[in-house]
């Protein structure tokens, strides 16, 4: 009994072991992947670097027969410990930093010092100087024997630690927030179960262990329990530093990423483990039911983790916001896609054409950029957007509206109007139907027409309308980015500091996003969503440019962009040479609104090298504009002083 207890302890072990290895390497793949910018992050992963070291060297060393290949397990453990003091004085100063309290190069000295340690005692590792040779055969564990060294790491490794731990309780100290103060809380008794767990004790207790084999793996156990909760909760600590994202999505991606790493990784491995050596204690050297159990593991883990996953980011992270999450994630679920669009227009010209016994027909939609062909199907020839951009509209405004299906040219056409309860509604576009030699429909055909096109009216209708959403959600962005930052940002400052990130106005903004801003306005230069809700309409160039234009933000924007585009004018009279290139593209294409082929026509280019070109003078219309903004600021901040 009392052996069957100590080989289950010792497997359970050998698990939980493995698993750490599995979590640390999976967290460590997180803060690689989400926020490895963030200076607390970067030295977190290397905590986790050590940790995964030192554990896969006693996992792979638990379970090696030969001596050599234990001994070898048994040093590369060492290899871990070895830096882990280092990287955590440098955690500690990268979190006392990150509140306020930045480093006035004692810090940055002494974790610089302490690496060039972690080097000198790596350097005598393979010589067993640092730990001696193998010592096996021995209960509980084999180990390597300590020397003179041990004793010299084991001071420095207790006095680093130590230090490193004075920093963290000044951060914590220095925290103001009440969400913040209990992460760092989180933070400090994570920090224990690297600092803790990863140390082979056996290295100077081993007679004590040999003489209690059973307190030895229960103790063994439980730190390794401990060390798999406290690392997680020291994760989760660190994930929301560097990162602008709500708490819940923050939450739930990382505990997306545990469930799909971790847990799934090594609940297979205890599965497949358990059944091989199951095997093996009825003389089964290998079984058949080892991998097919790993893959049902696999599949079933996965399975189970996305029908729960719904259930459990409902109730543990949308909290009070339940409502609204629920309300976007249908809107994400429901959200009608142009592709989705064209799918549904489609079956609605099949079926007209069915009606109709017809084989080419159309949807247009009727927009602020004129008319633009959503869905055809049949012969192409038979339509020519020249002649729809001119003609058609004339016809159309003269016919249909007043007198709904309509004769033009060889098509029959069908206004769509918006499907909205006023009585006034718009015209959005229109369904066309080869006549196919048959110029009278009766009038059943003509009530089944009617219902087709009020079907693709109401698919139009619901399509404007997420666009006018999005356009609004566009807009909100850039605030909500700005309140998000600001956030993250405040999390762990202290007071002063707290009060300087809050009212600082200078907030940064990627050159790429705000040349997509730029690009946006210029597109609907003339009038449009773009324009008129564009987040450029906040900049400080743009409000002090409303004086000159009735209060008019649109005319405002339209006017500094205008300017910007002058920047680009080389000096002298237009042409059509080289270094005119940016600004005819910019006029002919946004300001006079010439198509694209006509534009690389007249400027005898190709309309690859157009886009690309376009894509150049976008931003230095964008520098332009950054440059206005500056001396904006910088003009309103010499008259506040004087």
């Amino acid at each position: 009994m009392y052996t069957a207890v100590i080989t289950g302890l010792r497997t359970l072990n050998q698990l939980l072991t493995a698993g750490i290895a599995i979590t640390a390497f999976s967290l460590l793949l997180y803060a690689l992947t989400f926020n490895l910018r963030d200076r607390v992050a970067r030295s977190f992963a290397l905590i986790l670097a050590c940790v995964v070291v030192a554990f896969v060297g006693d996992a792979l060393g638990s379970v090696s027969d030969r001596s050599q290949e234990l001994e070898f397990w048994l040093r590369l453990q060492w290899v871990g410990i070895v830096f882990l003091p280092a990287t955590y004085l440098q955690f500690s100063d990268a979190v006392l930093a990150t509140t306020g309290k930045p480093s006035r190069g004692r810090r940055r000295a002494a974790v610089r010092l302490n690496y060039l340690a972690a080097l000198a005692f790596l350097a005598s590792l393979p010589f067993s100087i640092l730990v001696g040779p193998l010592v096996e055969n021995v209960e509980p564990a084999p180990h390597l024997q300590r020397t003179w060294l041990s004793w010299v790491f084991t001071a420095y490794y207790a006095a680093v630690m130590a230090l490193a731990g004075i920093n963290l309780l000044r951060a914590s100290r220095r925290t103001v927030a009440r969400v913040s103060r209990r992460r760092m809380g989180y933070l400090l008794a994570g920090a224990l179960s690297p600092a803790l767990g990863s140390y082979p004790y056996l290295l100077f207790g081993s007679g004590f262990a040999e003489q209690h084999t059973l307190i030895f793996w229960l103790a063994a156990t439980l730190s390794n329990l401990a060390v798999s909760v406290l690392l997680v909760l020291m994760a989760y600590a660190v994930a929301f530093f560097g990162v602008p994202w709500p708490d819940r999505v923050v939450k739930r991606r990382l505990f997306k990423w545990l469930m799909r790493g971790p847990v799934t990784a090594s609940v297979v491995l205890a599965v497949t483990t358990l059944v091989r050596r199951a095997g093996e204690m009825v003389g089964l050297a290998y079984s058949a039911a080892v991998p097919v159990l790993m893959v049902v593991s696999v599949l079933v883990l996965e399975h189970l983790i996305t029908l729960v996953a719904p259930l459990w980011e409902r109730w543990l992270f949308h909290g009070g916001d339940r409502n609204d999450i629920e309300l976007l994630q249908k809107l994400e679920e429901r959200l009608l896609t142009t592709g989705d669009l064209r799918q549904f227009l489609e079956a609605v010209l099949a079926a007209a054409c069915d009606r109709l016994q017809s084989t080419t027909a159309f949807i247009a939609d009727l927009g602020p950029q004129g008319v633009q062909m959503m869905v055809t199907v049949g012969n192409q020839n038979l339509l020519d957007m020249e002649e729809l951009s001119d003609e058609f509209i004339e016809e159309v405004s003269r016919n249909g509206i007043q007198n709904g299906l309509f004769l033009w040219r060889d098509f029959w056409l069908v206004p769509l109007f918006e499907q909205q309860e006023e009585d006034d509604k718009a015209l959005i576009g229109l369904l066309g139907i080869y006549q196919q030699g048959h110029p009278v429909i009766d009038a059943e055909q003509t009530e089944a027409l009617s219902i087709l096109a009020r079907r693709a009216a109401t698919a139009l209708t619901d399509r404007r309308t997420q666009q006018r959403v999005f356009s609004s959600l566009e807009a909100l962005t850039p605030q909500v980015e700005m309140i998000q930052r600001l956030r993250a940002a405040a999390h762990y400052e202290s007071g002063a500091s707290l009060t300087e990130v809050l009212t600082n106005p200078n907030l940064p903004v990627e050159q790429k996003k705000f040349s997509r801003w730029v690009k946006d306005a210029l597109t609907h230069y003339w009038g449009g969503p773009k324009l008129t809700s564009s987040p450029l309409l906040g900049l400080s160039v743009v409000q002090e440019a409303l004086t000159d234009h009735q209060g008019n933000p649109t005319n405002a924007l339209r006017s500094i962009l205008k300017q910007a585009i002058e920047q680009t004018r080389p000096e002298g009279e237009r042409r059509f040479t080289a270094e005119w290139i940016l600004y005819n593209i910019l006029e002919m294409k946004f300001v006079e609104g010439r198509k694209v082929r006509e534009v690389a026509l007249r400027l005898a280019m190709s309309e690859a090298d157009l886009y690309r070109k376009q894509r150049v003078a976008i931003e230095a219309v964008a520098t332009a504009i950054l440059e206005m903004e500056e001396a904006t600021k910088e003009r309103s901040l010499a008259l506040e002083v004087n």
